[in-house]
């Protein structure tokens, strides 16, 4: 599976909502956060998510707009993420996986850094939590993370090594301030 690299252009394209809206890939007037998460009722992807949901006035004050990609069907991302302020968008045969070159493994759930930095924020938040689908690809899943330009090049990219690997918001923030700055 060939992965992403920084400087990469990103072919033009649109996505479909599990709302039904068309978001354009790239954005030309703001950067895309294309963030590929593991399945729809994913605890660390919950929380996760639920972090960038509060802070996501800092997100758009960046120029960024958030799109989540799930290995899940629409109607389960309609479930467990009906609520999010972002574009979030079914991928169940994994197509976009597959060209981002984002997989799987089995230390996506076994790796002590998920489970040390993770557990207790899924501890927290267990009484909201969606609870976990059947065994699948997404179970291994791994998260990844692309923030493209308008001009559709990479521009940060990180490939998660375990299920609580992506970016915080503060380093989101910080790769858009780079951007901008340049």
């Amino acid at each position: 599976m060939t992965k992403i690299q920084i400087g990469k252009m990103i072919s033009k394209r649109t996505l479909v909502t599990t709302e039904s809206e068309h978001i354009p890939i790239p954005d030309a007037k703001q950067l895309i956060h294309l963030q590929f998460r593991r399945f729809a009722g994913c605890p660390f992807c919950s929380v996760h998510l639920h972090s960038m949901v509060r802070r996501h006035a800092d997100i758009l004050a960046a120029g960024i707009r958030v799109v989540v990609v799930f290995r899940s069907t629409v109607t389960a991302l309609q479930q467990h993420h009906g609520d999010t302020p972002f574009a979030v968008i079914a991928d169940p045969k994994d197509k976009l996986y597959a060209e981002f070159g984002v997989g799987s493994s089995l230390g996506a759930m076994f790796n002590p850094r998920a489970f040390l930095a993770a557990v207790p924020k899924v501890i927290r938040m267990l009484p909201r939590l969606p609870g976990i689908p059947p065994w699948g690809k997404g179970v291994f899943g791994l998260p990844a993370d692309f923030l493209i330009a308008p001009d559709g090049r990479v521009v940060a990219c990180k490939y998660g090594t375990h299920a609580d690997d992506q970016w915080s918001v503060d380093q989101l923030v910080a790769f858009a301030s780079v951007v901008r700055r340049n």
